[in-house]
């Protein structure tokens, strides 16, 4: 079960794509954060989202917003992905242990050992404030993440 809005949202430390460790707690105080959980590099749904964002990057990453997206792919995948796709936010990799910052969160799928495609919008007190959990196949409305960071 995911994390629902008014939860504390759980920190986290993660590598990103270039190998740099990344806190969720190092925005605290700063910035909102888009948290966005999605299965793998390189398939259908997820290269649409993830290039969608790119494409409106103006909107989830500036002075009040970052976005991190997690996925349980190894850095080294998320750095190839990232460079063929031009993706300039980090990509984080809850690769070892794996899972443990998707679990925290209540978006692990045990059965096929990747998390599904959640959203988090954490406030700058690091509190939860809109939640979105589609399945594997469902691709996300970046539109509602506008509404909701519209709404902090």
């Amino acid at each position: 079960m995911a994390i629902e809005a008014g939860t504390k949202a759980p920190d986290f430390e993660l590598k990103d794509n270039h190998g740099r460790t990344v806190k969720l707690s190092d925005f605290r105080g700063e910035k909102n954060v888009v948290l966005l959980f999605y299965p793998f590099a390189f398939t259908g749904v997820c290269t649409g989202e993830l290039c969608a964002l790119r494409d409106e990057l103006p909107t989830f990453e500036n002075d009040d917003t970052q976005l991190l997206a997690v996925s349980n792919d190894s850095i080294h995948t998320l750095r190839v992905f990232a460079e063929q796709e031009g993706l300039e936010y980090p990509l984080l990799s809850d690769f070892w242990p794996h899972g443990e910052t998707s679990r925290a969160y209540g978006v692990f799928d045990e059965e096929k050992g990747c998390a599904v495609r959640g959203t988090f919008i954490i406030d700058k007190e690091g509190v939860v404030r809109w939640t979105v959990v589609n399945g594997l196949p469902d691709a996300r409305d970046l539109n509602d993440y506008v509404k909701a960071l519209d709404s902090i």
